[in-house]
């Protein structure tokens, strides 16, 4: 039986900001395979590129020369709307500022995602309430982000970022706004949900937090330095 395909491939990718004297070079020929049911940590400092790799995996930007691969599909050739679906398909994002809509519930939070993937409402609900349960929160659909705290901000984000099963769960410094004990609830989850199936990739400056993945990648310069 032939092996899966990578979840996600970089190969050779750069990306290059300006040009000349004012050329930044923020990914510098980078390749890399992140394989089913990994669980990544990436670390470096302030413009070492982790962000920018980041980024370009999460289709939020495209790569000035190199290959992308996502399950399998080159992503170089597809257009804004293609790239924004496969996004929505394929990619699970959380980031440091929770990134919720204040005027809406817990629940129609996490239900938004899959309103662009066309789920039919009854669905939507079903799933999105499985989800918030699953993070701890099934006592607080119908509180707004104001009502909430900012761990469970991060939980509601974390539920959203789930609904539509993502191939790749993209974290950016997760951990970053949390006191230590609600970092520790973050991260529990995430193990949980590693040992369930899904994929991770999470940047954190975070010793700690990195060593709960798998692998730790340290970016510098734009590339991987060392990786154990």
């Amino acid at each position: 039986m032939a092996n899966p395909p990578a979840v996600a491939e970089l190969r050779h990718v750069s990306k290059v900001y300006g040009s000349g004297e004012t050329e930044v070079r923020a990914v510098n020929d980078l390749s890399l395979i992140v394989q089913p049911g990994d669980y990544l940590a990436v670390m470096g400092a302030s413009g070492s590129g982790k962000s920018t790799a980041m980024n370009i995996l999460g289709c939020l930007d495209r790569p000035s020369s190199g290959d992308y691969w996502l399950q399998g599909q080159s992503v170089a050739e597809l257009s804004d709307d293609d790239l924004a679906s496969l996004r929505n398909r394929e990619l699970g994002f959380v980031f440091q500022q929770f990134h919720l809509l204040a005027h809406l519930s817990a629940l129609e939070n996490v239900e938004l995602p899959m309103i662009y993937a066309n789920v039919p409402a009854a669905e939507r609900r079903q799933r999105a309430i499985a989800a918030l349960e699953r993070v701890g929160l099934g006592q607080r659909l119908q509180n707004k982000p104001n009502q909430l705290s900012g761990g469970q901000q991060q939980r509601v984000a974390i539920a959203r970022a789930i609904i539509n099963r993502p191939a790749l769960l993209l974290a950016d410094e997760p951990t970053g706004a949390l006191d230590s004990e609600t970092t520790a609830e973050v991260l529990n989850i995430f193990d949980e949900l590693h040992s369930e199936g899904i994929t991770l990739m999470l940047v954190t400056h975070e010793a700690d937090v990195a060593q709960r993945a798998q692998r730790i990648l340290r970016f510098r310069d734009g590339s991987i330095e060392t990786e154990g």
